[in-house]
């Protein structure tokens, strides 16, 4: 089934753009892994949005995403509250919205000439 990750950032000043390269640049090569979106989601503050096949590989590859982490850590704060430097939650998809089809155009009517008198 499938799963997401979400973690959430906070960025040290200056330190914005060396972040969002590092994620530019990632090549994650996790089992499992379907991709993710880094969203910006306020004044340095950030989350990423990780999909993966299961949870179990979602599971699997925490190692390695801390690997990754590692790489960019300096650049991250405290998010306080004994949180650290991250603040991650993941789970299974338990529904699945897809955004409706819309609705096909109909051919516009042809104007009929109006006779002169």
């Amino acid at each position: 089934m499938t799963a997401y990750n979400v973690v959430r950032f906070r960025v040290k000043p200056g330190h914005e753009q060396h972040f969002i390269d590092a994620h530019r640049q990632a090549k994650p090569g996790f089992k499992g892994f379907r991709g993710f979106a880094l969203v910006k989601t306020g004044d340095r503050t950030f989350c990423i949005i990780g999909e993966w096949v299961s949870l179990q590989k979602l599971a699997a590859a925490r190692p390695q995403m801390i690997g990754m982490l590692d790489s960019f850590r300096n650049d991250l704060e405290d998010l306080g509250g004994g949180l650290g430097v991250t603040d991650p939650v993941s789970g299974e998809v338990v529904v699945n919205l897809k955004a409706a089809k819309p609705k096909a155009k109909k051919p516009a009517k042809k104007k009929k000439a109006k006779k002169k008198k």
